[in-house]
């Protein structure tokens, strides 16, 4: 019985039954194999006929939608009347046949996207008050200590406080290898712990963790929200229409109401409708396996009319937070190694960005164990001082400099005055009441993005940067970048403004940002891109497409297969159209039988389904 009952549930198992059991009735009633009476093909009819003609009929009596099943049922009863039963048949078998591939179709397009519905946690193992036990995952709470095992998926959105593993991100970033991970580091929910144990302290929890946040974006993308598909979907309604009235004329001129009925078999606009749904959910499938949350269908039909694209800069054309690239000792006997390390010391023990960036390069360069401070002490403002190994440090800006007596050497100067120029923020040293040299930090270039500047150069599409950092900094990112039109200094109503001028010059502007300023912008541009990790809730929200991983250089492939979607679009939509005129002349001369026009009219529909399923492997150069 309950085979029987999983059977009856499954719609899968049962449409595959019924189109094996239609073809072999069909194949049997055309070559005549068995002589029974009635017609065999009465089996094809029955099971894949009348879910056509029960849904027409639902749909005129309930939204009065005069969609393809009106037509296909109209030429089903009327093959039936003049007796080509087979004809009805076929028409049953393939129409529910196209109807299985399109499902498939859009099922496989999907795929990757459900994946993450489907990661959810079920469960965390919490430590509190010593001790270990498994609760319901939205019963975490955040602070909460959590102990994760090897094999096991993260529940929540935290911070590594004890132990070293590795992370596979994939389904979040695309990345195909496991990321390492160690005390400090981030880790999110859904993502898969390698080996090892470690314990995490949770910060996002529930319905603002990062599986739960993308889940929504997942449940929000609806090919049915293209534009484009709409119009289909008038073109159908016409079709239905026009097509009574021409087999009504036919029959009226010709008096041979058998090609009255193949015009309706010929003119039911399947293929029509197909058109669109297949390809703009194929295309957003592709798009999932790189990384990429398309929310709405119609955001690749406007994404492939974009001619530029707006980049913000901190933590989208950069990583978005400060790293070391230059150090320089000014004293004698002092390596700038010597200056490192006696910087990093006296920064242990700081909150502040720059220290951490700093104490974490050395850690990074050198495995040699840092001294602790002593007399460690911060001013808010200014910078740190310390003594390190019995030496005075100080640590901190000209202003700090300044206050403490130390006099700052002209090479010194310069040499800062050229790296701030450079967009560098600049840390003062001075050792023993002397300055001893400087360290620039910056926030850091992404290494792919001068390839993606020049890639969407090669698609006609230029690259604008806006930004709210000063006019050095921009520039040399910039400069960095390959863009040419840099925008700086600017609020987000200045970010607004100058995606409105552009797309009111017929411009239309594609932005990518990450932050809470960016959202404005995010929203008044034809398309909006947020970086789905470390991109803010709200910028994420005012976004039609998210990058899970924040990473950008899969931008110039979302362009390239938004074009190739509507491209897809287009051509499905001219084939159908075309084959539908040629049949129709066939059948209004007697050339087509019903049952040359079914076989006819449904390869079109199956062609398009095809043609959509290929954008499903489409790879850009």
């Amino acid at each position: 019985m309950n085979v029987i009952r999983d059977f009856i549930e499954n719609d899968e198992k049962r449409t595959m039954l019924f189109l094996g059991l239609s073809a072999v009735s069909l194949v049997l009633s055309f070559f005549k194999i068995v002589d029974i009476r009635p017609d065999i093909a009465w089996v094809a009819i029955i099971l894949c006929g009348l879910p056509i003609i029960k849904g027409a009929i639902t749909g005129l009596l309930t939204e009065f939608d005069i969609k393809a099943d009106v037509l296909v049922s109209i030429a089903l009863a009327a093959s039936v009347i003049i007796g080509e039963i087979f004809a009805a048949g076929e028409i049953a078998f393939i129409m529910a046949l196209g109807a299985m591939l399109e499902e498939r179709t859009v099922a496989k397009a999907r795929a990757g996207i459900e994946k993450l519905v489907h990661l959810t946690p079920r469960t965390a193992r919490v430590v509190r008050n010593g001790q270990e036990s498994v609760i319901p995952a939205e019963e975490v709470h955040v602070d909460d200590v959590l102990r994760v095992l090897a094999g096991e998926t993260i529940a929540v959105d935290g911070t590594i406080i004890s132990g070293q593993t590795s992370v596979d991100q994939s389904i979040m970033t695309g990345e195909a290898l496991p990321v390492d991970k160690s005390v400090g580091d981030e880790v999110f929910s859904g993502t898969v712990n390698q080996f090892g144990t470690f314990d995490m302290k949770a910060v996002k929890v529930g319905e603002d963790s990062s599986i739960q946040r993308m889940i929504r974006l997942v449940e929000s993308a609806d090919a049915g929200k293209a534009k484009i598909v709409g119009m289909a979907d008038r073109w159908a309604t016409w079709i239905v229409v026009i097509a009574l009235v021409s087999a009504a004329g036919t029959w009226f001129v010709t008096g041979e109401i058998i090609r009255a009925v193949t015009i309706l078999v010929v003119f039911c606009p399947c293929a029509l409708v197909l058109a669109t749904p297949t390809a703009i959910m194929a295309g957003i499938g592709n798009a999932t396996k790189y990384g990429i949350l398309v929310r709405e269908g119609d955001a690749l039909e406007r994404l492939a009319k974009v001619s530029k694209i707006a980049f913000d800069k901190t933590g989208t054309l950069t990583f978005g937070k400060p790293e070391v690239t230059y150090f320089k000792s000014c004293r004698e006997g002092l390596s700038d190694e010597g200056l490192l390390r006696y910087t990093a010391a006296a920064e242990q023990r700081s909150e502040h960005p720059l220290g951490k960036a700093v104490t974490a390069h050395y850690r990074k360069v050198s495995s040699d164990i840092l001294p602790q401070p002593q007399d460690f002490s911060l001013k808010a403002g200014r910078g740190v001082n310390a003594a390190v190994e019995g030496s005075k440090i100080l640590a901190g800006n000209a202003e700090m400099m300044a206050e403490n007596g130390i006099e700052l050497p002209d090479e010194v100067v310069n040499d800062a005055v050229k790296h701030r120029n450079e967009g560098c923020t600049v840390i003062y040293v001075a050792k023993d009441g002397k300055a001893a040299g400087f360290v620039a930090l910056s926030d850091v270039i992404r290494p792919e993005t001068r390839e993606i500047v020049r890639k969407l150069r090669g698609i006609n599409v230029e690259s604008v940067l806006l930004t709210g950092d000063h006019m050095h900094a921009a520039n040399f990112i910039a400069r960095e970048a390959g863009i040419n039109n840099v925008k700086f200094d600017c609020l987000p109503e200045d970010k607004m403004a100058a995606i409105d001028r552009y797309q009111n010059a017929k411009e239309m502007v594609c932005m990518v940002g990450d932050g809470i300023n960016d959202a404005p912008a995010l929203k008044k541009a034809h398309v909006g891109v947020a970086m789905g990790g470390i991109g803010s809730d709200i910028a994420v929200d005012a976004a039609d497409i998210a990058l899970v991983g924040d990473d950008i250089k899969n931008i110039p492939h979302l362009l390239k297969l938004a074009k190739r979607t509507m491209g897809t679009i287009k051509l499905n939509l001219t084939l159908s159209m075309l084959l539908n005129f040629v049949a129709i002349i066939l059948a209004m001369m007697g050339t087509l039988n019903p049952i040359m026009g079914a076989l006819v009219h449904n390869a079109g529909s199956v062609a398009v389904i095809l043609n959509s399923a290929v954008l499903l492997k489409f790879r850009s150069a």
